[in-house]
């Protein structure tokens, strides 16, 4: 599934693309890193490839080009996802080549983009902590439905969870839900019974809680 649609969403961009430059670039194909993103992070997450749009070319303070991995364009919004090899980024970093980095990235920043380096060592020994990256940076832009069978309560525990990207405590969502501990708890109990967070420390008091990625991509998006 992931192959052809890939092949679609690549053929699209090119065929709708007037730039030369960047035209040029997609038919050379992505980088290894990027391809790997779509295939093992972004389309399991997301399971489309809508607003993403990869080579994206903006404009520097010289009136030069630069090219982004991966430009997320939902609207007006603007995010910017960059996959960092460690060989071209960390051990071969050569001083003015760390000092354009870093420019490239205030500009952005300066810009309104919102900027998400992921290492490529990430992608391949922790793919979990990527999708999670992924989720909270869509969440971002775009407010996700969540399973209608839910009560607003636990609705709005399943978004929080999706913005964060640690386990929290039943004091930290009382606080945010403005409810009780014990109401907070005994949403969290129903959720982890309903297989949408996953209690991942603690003993029965001071137990944490975190999104539960297989289930909450499945029901992505409504």
């Amino acid at each position: 599934m992931f192959k052809k649609q890939y092949e679609m969403w690549m053929q699209k961009q090119i065929e709708q693309e007037k730039n030369h430059r960047r035209c040029e670039l997609l038919q050379k194909g992505l980088s290894h890193g990027t391809v790997q993103l779509l295939h093992s992070i972004w389309y399991p997450v997301v399971g489309n490839f809508d607003h993403l749009y990869p080579e994206w070319e903006v404009r520097d303070f010289n009136n030069g080009y630069r090219y982004l991995d991966l430009a997320f364009l939902p609207g007006y919004a603007k995010g910017d996802i960059e996959i960092q090899d460690y060989r071209s980024h960390a051990r071969d970093l050569d001083t003015r080549r760390f000092k354009d980095l870093c420019r490239r990235q205030s500009l952005l920043s300066l810009d309104d983009w919102i900027f998400l380096p992921i290492a490529y060592l990430s992608i391949q020994e922790e793919p979990e902590f990527c999708k999670q990256l992924i989720l909270s940076f869509m969440g971002k832009f775009l407010s996700f439905e969540v399973d209608t069978r839910l009560n607003s309560m636990e609705a709005e525990t399943v978004r929080y969870a999706r913005r964060l990207l640690r386990p929290f405590t039943p004091i930290e969502l009382a606080t945010h839900l403005r409810v009780t501990d014990r109401y907070a708890r005994n949403v969290l109990h129903g959720l982890v019974e309903k297989q949408y967070l996953i209690v991942v420390g603690g003993k029965l008091r001071f137990r944490t809680y975190q999104l539960n990625i297989g289930s909450n991509l499945r029901n992505l998006g409504g």
